[in-house]
Order: structure tokens, then sequence, then C-alpha cells
């Protein structure tokens, strides 16, 4: 039997070693459990550590292409914050807001607006004490604050607004098998992390009917975190009114595959190698989370791709005048542009979902 260290022993472990001393313990891990392990763990988790965004980071976000992005949004929040008889007072949260690049952006537009910022009650969640030092910084004008749930709301209307935060929750993956469906773990093989299959069967009338006749060794993701994010969100949307939007790569129906994916340095890497110094995460199932909200009692628009949204809000108008009074720097501008709204580059991969109070009419979708 091996012995369980105690916590002054596991803290000098690196998380690397951690996770297979639990693994040699206790045996194999889900990989929900292990992407929460990689990605939060309290001190040497990649969100807890790492500076993920930006060159000098793993990946770059939309905010970080361009400015345009932001101010997009920012005019979208406006919209709707003058749709419910612009409130005296309202809370405006962003869920992992990375860098504050994308929230300096959104007020400094939506803050012209008469009113707006009297208004505003600005609150983020984020994890990363790096990344919230970052957001202080480029937001303190504004008076935020951060919340550790969310339960915690001011009276009033709640707009949310998510990019890229509902892919780095974990998922559970789900394999189908003769007998039934089995979850796909993460254990030991020669003392290496491999991944391999529960010998305990799932009956498949416990899994959704989207994948009722699925054919053997069809892979299905679930992502309850997000389920219940959603869940918590949209009862106090429903009771106090506003709107929740996401954007994240995903699709608009419960799908097949395995989305699982890793990234470091700009690279795609494996996902077994290096837990805490690598960004994991899954496409997002959209269609589930319509679910969710519409269950919470709440109204969705129909699914569109970023780069349709983008141009519903008007980002080729946007181009042109920043073309305009910066004709230096019209053809990063154009760059920037073409990669938000390209249907090769980010526009149809990315998805923007939005659920709302009855009643509003959220710009940038479909009718």
């Amino acid at each position: 039997m091996i012995e369980k260290p105690t916590q002054t022993k596991l803290d000098s472990l690196t998380l690397e070693q951690q996770i297979d001393l639990q693994i040699a313990t206790s045996g194999p891990i889900s990989v929900a459990t292990y992407m929460g392990l990689c990605l939060t763990h309290p001190s040497k988790g990649y969100y807890r550590a790492a500076e993920p965004l930006g060159a000098k980071g793993d990946f770059v976000t939309a905010p970080e292409i361009s400015q345009m992005f932001g101010e997009l949004i920012g005019f979208w929040l406006v919209n709707l914050w003058q749709q419910m008889d612009e409130p005296k007072s309202f809370t405006l949260l962003e869920l992992g807001p990375g860098r504050g690049t994308l929230m300096a952006d959104i007020l400094r537009v939506a803050c012209r607006a008469p009113g707006f910022r009297d208004a505003l009650n600005l609150r983020l969640f984020e994890t990363s004490p790096v990344l919230m030092a970052e957001q202080k910084a480029r937001l303190e004008v504004y008076d935020p604050k951060w919340l550790q749930d969310f339960e915690s709301f001011d009276d009033g209307s709640v707009l949310i607004v998510a990019n890229e935060f509902f892919d780095a929750l974990p998922i559970r993956q789900f394999v189908r098998k003769e007998k039934g469906w089995h979850e796909r773990q993460i254990g030991l093989v020669d003392g290496k992390r491999a991944f391999g299959l529960s010998p305990t069967p799932i009956p498949p009338a416990s899994m959704p009917d989207a994948v009722a006749n699925a054919a053997p060794d069809t892979m299905l993701e679930v992502c309850f975190a997000a389920a219940e994010v959603l869940t918590r969100l949209g009862k106090v949307i429903a009771q106090q009114g506003g709107a929740l939007l996401a954007i994240d790569y995903g699709y608009g129906t419960t799908q097949t595959g395995d989305t699982l994916q890793a990234v470091r340095r700009h690279a795609y890497a494996d996902v077994l190698e290096a837990p805490g110094e690598t960004d994991i995460s899954a496409h997002v199932d959209f269609g589930a989370l319509g679910n969710v909200a519409r269950a919470a009692g709440l109204a969705t628009q129909p699914l569109a791709n970023q780069g349709e949204f983008l141009t519903r809000l008007g980002i080729g108008e946007r181009a042109a005048a920043l073309s305009g009074a910066n004709p230096g720097s019209a053809n990063d501008i154009r760059t920037a542009h073409d990669r938000l709204v390209g249907p090769d580059q980010m526009g149809k991969l990315f998805k923007v979902f939005c659920a709302h109070s009855p009643g509003l009419q959220p710009p940038g979708f479909a009718a």
C-alpha cells in the first residue's frame, strides 16, 4: 500500500507529481478532475500561476487582436441597457476577464452613453491572481469588484459577458461500448499518464437522446460545470432581468467526437503532458446551454457565427472609420478585421450565444 503524504510534502511536489500520486493511491481520475487540477489547482494550476494571454503566453483572444471587438460589444450592451429603460443601477459581469482588455474596450464606448457610467456596478469573475492584477490596473477607474461565486449579486438588472470562458470548464468524456457507455479516465501505464475506460458501464438510457443510436466507440462530451454555471446565472437573470452573451468555439446541437485539446506557446500540445503549464479546453455544446437557459425561463437567440455577429453590429464600418482616422495603420486594421470575421479564421469557428429576459431583442442575431 502506498502511504498518503502529508500536506507539507504535497506542497513540495510539482503538480505533475501530485496528479501521478493521486492516481497511484486512489486509482484513475476522470477527464474533468484532470482538467480541474491542471487549470485551477489552488497554487500550481495553469490559471493560478501562468500568464496565458498575448504574444508571450499560449494563445491570443479576440480582444487582443483588435479594439473593434470590445467596442462593438460595448455598443451591444448599451443597446440592451436602453431596451431595459436605462436602469439607474445595474450589474455588468465579465466571466474570465483575461487582462481586462475586453472590458476596457467595452467601457470606453459604453460609458459615452449618458447615464451608463453612473448606473454601472462592474463585477469580474476571475481565478488567476496574475490576471486579477492586470484587470485592476486597466479597470481601476471603474471601481471593479471580484465575485467569488454566482450568488452575491446586487439588486437590479444583470448583463453578463463571457468570451472564451465556457471552453475552459472541465468536461467528462464517455465512450460507447457493447454493454453501454464507459467514462474515459486517466490512469498510469508503466508510470506514465494514459487514457483508459472505466470498467463500469453506464446504461444507454441515462445518456442524451441525441446519442441513443450511437455506433460503437462513439465519444460523447458532457460539461456539467457549464450547465451548473448557467443554471445559477440563469436564475439571477430570470429574477432580476438582463442577458448573457457568450462567445466561444463550439457547436449548436449536441454532437459526438473528441474535442479535448491543449495549447502551449501558440501550438497544439499533448493534453497529458506538462499539467499546469498547458492550456486545456474543449468545444462548447451551445445546444445544451440553450436547454439550460430555457429551463430557467430565459429566451435564447439563434446561435450566430462570430463573423456574422460582428458584421451585423457594424465591424466593417468601424474598420473603415479607424482606417480613415489612422491611415498608417490601415493594413493592420484590415488584417485584424479579416482575422475576426474571416470564415477561414475566427469568423466561423467561434459562435455567439445569447440568453436573455423575454421581451428583449439583442442586436446581432438573425431574425
